[in-house]
């Protein structure tokens, strides 16, 4: 009786901070509850690579789902449509703009050393002068509000820009120290102002190819050029202190006076790697909540009234123990759910579907207990003889049931994609929960009832039966 009150006390906790889980962890949605954005890239054939074959679009592929994975989307779907396409799905993500950028950007990333041509040089800073003296008529313009005028100084920005990328090309020249060499990339606070820089850790060989450029350039007045597609974004000078060695350790730090959100897009960028054709975003729309939040009431709706059904059902034909039943499938739906906010799985339609499906299962072990049960008592045992035994019997058929469904879910898990994915996470974290609830909770509350004398009865147990045997 001690130990069946201890396990009692177990469930109670556990119960009690589910609800807590609940309350205080947000739900993470699909796109198809919640909305979010949904990009269609276009690949394109290049000079190098003149046929888009499979083994190209799984390269794409896999680059793309790098950088989705660096967004720390909640379950993303990224799939190929037809021979040339891929197809992106990002819950939750409100800035279609910014996820456009991340991922049709190459991320082509080249470390130049500066060479000597002094008149080069000079054009150079002449059209850094005319730029920046154009992003000051900028900010005049903006605060005047000529649209005419700020539109054509935009696009003489653009051009003098394009000069400058044109210029600095020539300016500098290529050390093979380029974005391959990377092993991580990430955003890191710059230590004025709201600032951010971009830091880089290089593989053995970038390490090694970044402490000889270094080496080459310290003291000498050159600088150090950091190219992203081909667009000169940093050009620190390397102090005369590594003369000697050079930068060691393989590390570096991008300097491009990035916001945090364009440090972090960018690091996000280097991470998943450059893609090895061009790309193009052809669509990028925002899907919508609505049709989300009436499939998400329709869901609820249907859950409730079925689970009712099968509350009203186990009570009405079980009689205490279907009561019993009753209160150890409340206990699992709250640990389930609480397990699914904690753990951070992302429900979609399929994966609520695979919530009531595990629901389901959970009923069906409780019957076999109940069953096997009653033929005990039928066969002349005691009540506490029959409980047990009906636990017992019942075991390997939950035990086997159960395990072949968790081997279905792994096989959907591990070969599936995107929906299917969740489907399988959610009807096997359910399953798992309601064999703990089958076994633990309803067994422990089995044996606490029959503990008392008001719940011994048989007709309680068995309404066919009108004796038996007490303990």
């Amino acid at each position: 009786m001690q130990k069946q009150r201890s396990l009692l006390a177990l469930i109670a906790v556990l119960f009690v901070a589910a609800i807590v889980i609940l309350n205080q962890v947000e739900m993470r949605l699909g796109l198809d509850l919640q909305g979010g954005s949904q990009l269609t890239i276009q690949v394109r054939p290049s000079e190098d690579v003149r046929t888009i074959t499979p083994e190209v679009m799984e390269a794409v592929q896999s680059v793309v789902r790098n950088r989705v994975d660096g967004l720390g989307v909640a379950e993303p779907i990224v799939q190929t449509v037809g021979d040339d396409r891929i197809l992106v799905q990002l819950p939750g993500i409100s800035d279609p703009e910014q996820a456009e950028r991340v991922l049709g950007g190459t991320a082509q990333l080249d470390f130049r050393k500066e060479v000597r041509n002094p008149e080069l040089n000079a054009e150079v800073n002449v059209r850094r002068q005319e730029l920046s003296d154009l992003l000051l008529k900028q900010v005049n313009l903006e605060q005047e509000g000529n649209a005419e005028a700020i539109e054509a100084n935009k696009a003489a920005i653009a051009q003098k820009q394009e000069q400058i990328n044109e210029l600095s090309g020539r300016l500098y020249e290529r050390t093979g120290l380029t974005g391959k060499n990377l092993e991580y990339a990430d955003p890191q606070p710059a230590q004025a102002g709201n600032l951010w820089n971009v830091g880089l850790e290089f593989d053995a060989e970038g390490g090694r190819l970044f402490a000889e450029l270094t080496k080459e350039l310290a003291g000498t007045g050159r600088t150090l050029g950091i190219f992203l597609d081909d667009r000169l974004i940093s050009s620190p000078v390397v102090g005369p202190e590594f003369a000697e060695t050079g930068i060691t350790g393989g590390r570096a730090v991008i300097q491009g006076r990035f916001t945090a959100q364009e440090a972090n897009d960018l690091a996000v960028q280097l991470r998943g790697g450059a893609l090895p054709v061009p790309v193009e975003i052809v669509e990028n729309r925002t899907v919508g909540a609505t049709l989300g939040r009436d499939s998400i009431d329709r869901s609820i709706y249907a859950g409730i009234g079925g689970l009712i059904l099968v509350l009203i059902f186990m009570a009405v034909y079980y009689r205490l123990p279907g009561v019993i039943a009753d209160i150890a499938l409340t206990i699992y739906a709250v640990l389930t759910l609480a397990s699914f906010a904690l753990l951070g799985v992302t429900l979609t339609l399929p994966g609520i579907a695979g919530f009531i499906l595990s629901i389901g299962m959970a009923v069906d072990a409780n019957v076999l207990i109940f069953e096997r049960t009653r033929e005990e008592l039928r066969s002349g045992k005691s009540l506490y003889r029959s409980v047990e035994s009906g636990f017992y019997r019942a075991f390997s058929s939950i035990l086997d049931s159960n395990v072949t469904t968790l081997i279905a879910c792994g096989a959907l898990f591990w070969l599936g994609a995107g929906l299917v994915r969740g489907f399988a996470l959610t009807l096997a974290i359910g399953v798992l929960v309601s064999m703990f609830t089958a076994i633990t909770c309803s067994r422990s509350l089995m044996f606490f009832a029959i503990g008392i004398d008001e719940f011994r009865r048989p007709e309680l147990f068995c309404p066919d039966l009108t004796t038996v045997n007490k303990a």
